[in-house]
């Protein structure tokens, strides 16, 4: 286990306060993004500002932090750099969540449009993903019987993803007018954030973030072997079941307000590792902040890029999170 010095504690505050100052220029940023382009007369828009463009980058922000976080628990939990939030089934019990609730809508006789999916999105669908997600991650721990071995895990989690997206493949099949609904969440969207999703994402992230920190220990622990860990007096099972409660809780959370959003799970505690070497703890906050500067810089591109029409933010980070492991990768192989 690494020893934390005083020039590695300057480096890491350094690091924070760059996060930090990142993010306050992207939430300025985001209040002056508009469909029509960059606007500053903040006063003349005031109803704007406060009641779309201030919660939705906030929002954006909180969402990246969630997936920043549970990225980095699950990539400690798993001891692989690879590990992305959604291996638990969280994604595809999310999205089985929502095509339940559109095609029970489709059934009632609604009228699944854009405007209705996005009342929709406000309403029932966030708590059904939020649902979905939580009941996929149940799933996997039941069937791997608990969190106490990690590849049993990992495999159920794998197993349980394949089974609810094909479930939720045929529920689409026997109902298209879920079909469009899906699609905006498939795609990630941070254009339904309001000052509510807000709320509840900067609860979720104030509960799961002290939690996770005050068993971080026990993931560097966890670097030694489990052997070795086990032998320095860590409770595995209940610190793993506590690890993969606040990672499905942070990943559900996220996914119900914001749809499936790739890769800023994944990419963002590699950017944290390639510029520091600290312990768990820090790596936990400081990838929740880069989640948060990844995501938000994200929307504040789908918003401008092509203004005024709007790209989906899920797609910006694939591809910017593709390009990202892709240099990685020439380099490792330079």
């Amino acid at each position: 286990m690494r020893v934390a010095t005083a020039r590695d504690g300057g480096a890491t505050l350094r690091f924070a306060l760059l996060l930090t100052a990142a993010s306050a220029g992207l939430l300025l940023a985001g209040l002056a993004a508009g469909s029509d382009g960059w606007s500053l007369a903040w006063a003349d828009e005031w109803t704007l500002v406060s009641e779309i463009r201030a919660p939705r980058s906030i929002g954006a922000w909180l969402a990246g932090a969630l997936l920043g976080f549970a990225g980095a628990v699950a990539q400690g939990l798993f001891r692989n750099p690879l590990a992305d939030p959604y291996l638990l089934g969280s994604a595809a019990g999310a999205g089985l969540g929502v095509v339940l609730v559109l095609a029970a809508g489709g059934a009632a006789g609604a009228s699944i449009g854009l405007a209705a999916a996005g009342a929709l999105l406000q309403a029932g669908l966030v708590g059904a993903a939020f649902a979905g997600a939580l009941c996929g991650v149940g799933l996997t721990l039941l069937l791997a019987r608990g969190a106490a071995r990690p590849m049993s895990l990992l495999l159920c989690g794998v197993v349980v993803g394949v089974l609810l997206t094909a479930l939720s493949d045929l529920v689409t099949l026997a109902s298209p007018e879920a079909m469009r609904g899906k699609q905006i969440f498939l795609l990630g969207s941070t254009g339904f954030l309001g000052w509510t999703s807000t709320a509840v994402l900067a609860a979720v992230l104030a509960a799961v973030l002290p939690a996770a920190l005050r068993v971080s220990r026990a993931l560097d622990a966890l670097v030694l072997g489990e052997a070795s860990a086990a032998s320095l007096g860590v409770p595995l099972q209940q610190v793993r079941l506590l690890l993969v409660g606040t990672m499905a809780m942070a990943t559900g959370a996220a996914v119900a307000q914001a749809g499936l959003i790739a890769f800023v799970g994944l990419v963002a505690p590699h950017l944290v590792r390639r510029c520091l070497s600290v312990a768990h703890g820090p790596q936990l906050a400081l990838s929740a902040m880069a989640g948060g500067v990844l995501l938000l810089a994200s929307d504040i591109a789908a918003r401008t890029l092509v203004a005024p029409q709007e790209l989906p933010v899920g797609v910006l980070t694939a591809v910017l999170g593709g390009i990202y492991l892709l240099a990685l990768l020439h380099r490792r192989q330079a």
